[in-house]
């Protein structure tokens, strides 16, 4: 008895299913353009948004210019965000920005092109293509409407996506470091602070620069060693008056004295005074 029961059960919902499937195959192939929009819209409402896509699929180049063109190509963007189809939606939110221009819609897909490139900005330590577009679309967001309600939320998305740009640049210095690339990493952390100055990784950054010119000085040719331990010299003085006290500061002191020390043995025998 209980075995049919559970058969009973199991047909049950297969043929509720294959019902349900019928009807929105049906509705797919019949032809009828007014049908299958409407039928969008409310595979959208209920939450439906991979049958709602589909289904905006078929009528959306029919439908241009009509008075149900704007909605539908708004949750047609829609329908991408919440499937975390995240480079389409940023598309067609885009898309729709830049058409309807006179929308009241308009402002929240200009920001959710922007959010969807947010949410596609990946870890620190790979390429950040997405992470730039999207503080470019935030910016983009906040010159089109400088008084709207997000611009708060923007600007904390972009310091969110600027530091994850300096902790990939960072990265990169001390990768530099490590391999023991100490020009290119003087470069990249000098770069680093241009662009971040404010950063809060600052005093490291100063301090591995200082390392990197001294590492440099030490193993260049004889020729390019003055100069060399001079700007490191500079270097650890610059450090030095920025920051009085740290955990630093005794090894860049020790790095200064051991760079004049270098200097006074390479003018005398290289006879400068």
């Amino acid at each position: 008895m209980k075995k049919t029961h559970v058969w009973l059960l199991l047909a049950g919902f297969i043929w509720l299913c294959s019902s349900c499937k019928s009807e929105f195959e049906k509705i797919r192939i019949s032809g009828n353009q007014d049908l299958i929009l409407n039928k969008a819209f409310e595979y959208y409402e209920k939450g439906e948004y991979q049958r709602s896509q589909t289904l905006f699929d078929l009528v959306l180049n029919t439908i241009r210019g009509s008075e149900k063109a704007e909605k539908a190509y708004f949750q047609y963007a829609y329908t991408y965000y919440h499937l975390k189809q995240y480079m389409l939606s940023a598309y067609y939110f885009k898309n729709f920005s830049n058409t309807f221009t006179n929308s009241n819609s308009r402002e929240e897909a200009a920001y959710m092109s922007a959010y969807s490139n947010y949410l596609l900005s990946p870890s620190y330590r790979l390429e950040q293509s997405n992470t730039k577009q999207a503080i470019d679309e935030f910016q983009l967001f906040a010159n089109l409407f400088p008084k709207s309600p997000r611009i708060p939320e923007c600007n904390k998305l972009i310091d969110e996506l600027r530091r994850k740009l300096e902790q990939k640049a960072f990265a990169e210095g001390e990768l530099y470091f490590d391999l023991r690339q100490y020009q290119s990493a003087v470069i990249s952390f000098d770069n680093l602070l241009r662009d971040y100055p404010e950063s809060p990784d600052a005093e490291r950054v100063r301090y591995l620069i200082a390392k990197s010119a001294f590492l440099l000085s030490k193993n260049s040719v004889i020729d390019k060693k003055l100069d060399r331990y001079t700007e490191t010299v500079n270097r650890c003085n610059a450090f030095l008056e920025k920051y009085q006290s740290g955990k630093y500061n005794k090894e860049i002191k020790e790095l200064r004295r051991d760079s004049e020390a270098e200097i006074k043995v390479l003018r005398k025998r290289l006879k400068v005074t």
